[in-house]
């Protein structure tokens, strides 16, 4: 048996608990960026929206955080990319295509290393010192898209500098959706990604 007062604390003390147990276990069932279901273990949810002609701006989330958004004010016209190693810890780079020297984009996207993760979203026309290189390098990242896109498309992807094979995120927007006065319509990809490469990729 316990006092009147003690029995009361413990009574107030089962319920809080069970009302924290309740409250952590709706918080962790959320799904990250927006998906519809939760992603497995040692996976990151992700989702990442291409720039709409030169005037919004790309989005990208990963693991539940937005990184890069025309809110957030640090994307700009070309080549938005984010590189995640597998700690979480982030390096965003803003590469301004119309204004930097493309060997300094070449020579970044060569310091990569083997196994971090790359989200890149376009934002206006990332073709203009896109070279044959620069493509090669995401090839060798997973993207099997990239040597197709051409002046204005819109172009999204996500994969691993050394892949070994290719990525199932990424899209490239088709000519019959530039319907903004030659622009096309923005592209978008989400799912789960792989914390190791040797884990299985779910979209």
């Amino acid at each position: 048996r316990c006092g009147y007062r003690l029995c009361r604390i413990l009574v107030f003390l089962r319920s809080f608990l069970s009302l924290y147990s309740t409250f952590s276990a709706t918080t962790a069932s959320v799904p990250k960026c927006r998906l519809s279901r939760l992603c497995p273990p040692q996976h990151f949810a992700l989702h990442i929206r291409s720039g709409a002609a030169n005037v919004v701006g790309p989005n990208i989330c990963f693991d539940g955080k937005i990184i890069m958004s025309h809110v957030l004010n640090n994307v700009g016209p070309g080549l938005n990319i984010v590189v995640v190693n597998g700690d979480l810890s982030t390096m965003v780079i803003f590469f301004l295509l119309k204004i930097k020297d493309p060997e300094d984009i070449l020579a970044y996207l060569k310091e990569i290393k083997p196994g971090m993760i790359v989200l890149v979203a376009s934002f206006d026309d990332v073709t203009k010192k896109m070279t044959d290189e620069m493509r090669e390098i995401f090839v060798g990242m997973g993207s099997a898209l990239i040597k197709s896109v051409k002046h204005r498309d819109s172009w999204v992807f996500a994969g691993r500098a050394g892949a070994k094979s290719k990525s199932l995120f990424e899209k490239v927007s088709e000519p019959k959706t530039n319907i903004y006065e030659g622009w096309p319509e923005m592209v978008e990809v989400a799912g789960c990604f792989p914390r190791n490469q040797t884990d299985r990729l779910t979209d």
